[in-house]
């Protein structure tokens, strides 16, 4: 674990939305930079025994969110956790870690999770707790440290949840503090769709794609962002809102709906400018 100074923060110091919940901290322990003020924050949580499924919707779904201005808060647990952290990384987004530990080296778990929380401080992001840095995790400290992922977002999108998956807690607190839970429908035969097909049929907010979750937060697409940050000609803007979802490049190509040629023009010239990427066979936003 790269070593940086754990910080003390107090209720002064905290995002504001953590003071408004109900027994809020008394004191954080930080390790890394928070987001900047403003950042909305989505917390992303789901089963550790996740299924294939649950990987690509997650991955896909924070690939497009790359470029709004938000930041993902996850657990670093195993499972869905990781690749929540993981998919943040790859996206460019800023990702805040929530552990059932202390943050002290020796303490930190899960311990397989160790090198992706170096990561996760060496690109900006944070670990957080309540505990104490050698705090050891305990059965009792995961739910107790959920309520800080709840409330510190505006909101909780669970992908993959068993009937009675301990994931279902972090969304019980969310509606709890009055915050919006979204969730990924699964398969009717999957047991680790149960928990989230009955936050659905409580009102939860169904999301299929990144563009489902941007619209939940009342945040402009990815893609709008991008084009307002980059310099970007009329005709790389007119691409860039075509890909708020990754394409193939023959799919992009006819929605663009130019010669061949000169749509292969303005691709490669986003590709040499570092906007879009080609990866298996998809056209994405770097």
């Amino acid at each position: 674990m790269t070593a940086i100074k754990i910080q003390k923060l107090y209720p002064k110091d905290f995002p504001p939305q953590l003071n408004e919940i109900p027994g809020p901290p008394k004191i954080l322990y930080l390790r890394g930079t928070l987001p900047p003020d403003g950042t909305v924050l989505l917390s992303v949580v789901g089963s550790r025994a996740h299924t294939p499924y649950g990987k690509s919707a997650c991955e896909e779904i924070i690939a497009g969110l790359a470029g709004a201005p938000l930041a993902i808060v996850s657990g670093l647990a195993l499972g869905i956790d990781g690749i929540a952290h993981r998919a943040a990384l790859k996206a460019g987004l800023t990702t805040v870690a929530v552990p059932g530990s202390g943050l002290s080296t020796e303490v930190l778990y899960p311990f397989a999770h160790h090198g992706l929380a170096e990561k996760i401080i060496a690109d900006g992001g944070a670990l957080l707790s309540e505990f104490e840095p050698d705090f050891r995790a305990t059965p009792w400290s995961f739910p107790q440290r959920n309520r800080i992922m709840a409330g510190l977002s505006k909101a909780t999108l669970v992908i993959e949840a068993g009937e009675r998956s301990g994931t279902l807690i972090t969304a019980r607190l969310a509606l709890d503090y009055n915050r919006d839970v979204l969730a990924v429908p699964g398969s009717i035969f999957s047991e680790s769709s149960r928990g989230v097909h009955r936050l659905l049929r409580q009102g939860a907010t169904p999301v299929t794609s990144s563009a489902d979750v941007l619209d939940a937060l009342d945040l402009l697409p990815a893609t709008e962002h991008c084009a307002v940050q980059r310099d970007v000609t009329d005709d790389e803007a007119a691409v860039l809102l075509l890909i708020s979802e990754p394409l193939q490049r023959d799919e992009l190509i006819r929605k663009m709906d130019m010669p061949t040629a000169a749509a292969q023009t303005i691709l490669t010239a986003m590709e040499l400018k570092g906007i879009i990427t080609e990866s298996l066979g998809l056209i994405r936003l770097t």
